[in-house]
């Protein structure tokens, strides 16, 4: 299953990290239909043990798929690049609305 996330919600906190930032990401799987919110955690273990596939698409539609990554101090998250040397536009997402 695929899911295009959609926006992003991130924590008050400031980090090091940016990635680490971000709490969890609502998504919709357009195949069927159906939207929901996953944490930032359980979206790493869903892709990392090949589950699925998340990805977010530019202006033109281009699609670009996350990938998984644990930091130095074991935190899981996903981003959309190889090293964080090139801008990623994960973090360039809307802030989810609250609910």
């Amino acid at each position: 299953m695929a899911v295009r996330i959609i926006c992003i919600k991130k924590d008050e906190d400031s980090n090091d990290n940016p990635y680490l930032e971000i709490d969890h990401f609502e998504w919709i799987n357009e195949r069927i239909n159906v939207n929901g919110v996953t944490e930032r955690t359980l979206m790493h273990d869903w892709i990392k043990e090949g589950n699925g596939e998340a990805y977010i698409t530019d202006t033109k539609g281009k699609k670009t798929y996350l990938i998984p990554a644990v930091c130095p101090r074991g935190n899981k998250y996903v981003k959309t690049v190889v090293d964080e040397t090139i801008t990623d536009n994960l973090l360039l997402l809307p802030q989810c609305e609250e609910k």
